[in-house]
This record gives structure tokens, C-alpha cells and sequence, in this order.
């Protein structure tokens, strides 16, 4: 736990684990870098491309920050409950905030971006069709505490809104 100095005096506030949710060259990393880098620790698969067991490390990676209290910003596409589901798990059982940040599918400006990336840097436009079938907006009832929708500002960063569960719209 931290001291927060925005809250009452000697109060504490938990380790928090942002899981970003997005098709690739959704502009997750560039919105980690602009407003997480200062205040999480960067954890994402494609930091150990060789790796054999990636998810075993990233996990790994996640408790120990936690343990070193420190909060956490998993960037993977994270497309599904069966990708964010353990990062959910690992976050509680350290007794962490869990906030899932939404990145919208926006596929025709996803592959322009990805297009524009440098060689080994460029996702194969088959890997960006395969996560958008999979891509399934997160809901407060997978776990999250919190769960955010990023999207482009048209002024070069990102503008973030607060969602009620937007799985459970009321009728």
C-alpha cells in the first residue's frame, strides 16, 4: 500500500493493476507512455519475445511488483476473459484495484497505424482479424473495479471516460 496525497492524511490507497484492452496498434502503449509510465510498471509479453512460457514470466512479473509495492500496466491485447481473467486473479490475490482501460475497436485506423510500424514492429494483418473476433469489451462483472474507454482526442492524446458497467445497461 501507498500513501495517496490527494486523500485524508495517513491515508492508504492499494496497489492498482491497469489491463489494457485493445486490438494492436490501438495506441495502448502510446497511452501508457503518455499517462501510466510515471506511476506503473510496464508489463507486457512482447517485452520477452523469446520466452517460453510468457504467461508464467508476465504473472511472475505482475506479483513481484506488486510485492515491491508498485502498480502494475499490463499492454497486451488482453482481447477476451480467458487473457484477462488470470491478470484479474493475480491482481486479488495480492489485494490489488483491478481497472481495465477500453480501447474501442477501430480496425481501418488500427491497420493504417500498424502499417506505418517499423519491420519486426509490424503485426501481420491476419493476427489483427484474429483479436478483433475475439475482442470483447470488459465488464465491471469480470472482475474489474473499474473499467475505462480511451479513445483518440484528435489532438494528439487520448481522452478517458469513467464507465458504469457497460455490461449491464439498465432496460
Amino acid at each position: 500500500m501507498r500513501y495517496d496525497p490527494g486523500a485524508d492524511p495517513g491515508a492508504m490507497t492499494r496497489r492498482e493493476v491497469a489491463v489494457l484492452v485493445g486490438l494492436q496498434a490501438s495506441g495502448k502503449t502510446t497511452f501508457y507512455r503518455q499517462h501510466l509510465v510515471a506511476t506503473h510498471v510496464h508489463v507486457s509479453k512482447d517485452n520477452w519475445p523469446n520466452a517460453r512460457r510468457r504467461q508464467r514470466r508476465q504473472l511472475r512479473t505482475i506479483a513481484e511488483s506488486l510485492e515491491q509495492g508498485r502498480d502494475v500496466a499490463v499492454d497486451n491485447t488482453n482481447p477476451s476473459p480467458e487473457e484477462w481473467g488470470p491478470l484479474v486473479v493475480a491482481a486479488r490475490e495480492h489485494g490489488a484495484r483491478v481497472v481495465a482501460y477500453w480501447f474501442p475497436p477501430d480496425l481501418a485506423a488500427s491497420l493504417e497505424r500498424n502499417a506505418l510500424r517499423p519491420g519486426r514492429a509490424r503485426v501481420p494483418e491476419v493476427g489483427m482479424y484474429a483479436t478483433v473476433k475475439r475482442l470483447r469489451r470488459p465488464r465491471l462483472s469480470d472482475g474489474f473495479d473499474a473499467v475505462r474507454t480511451v479513445t483518440f482526442d484528435g489532438r494528439g492524446g487520448f481522452a478517458v471516460r469513467e464507465e458504469d458497467d457497460p455490461g449491464e445497461r439498465p432496460r
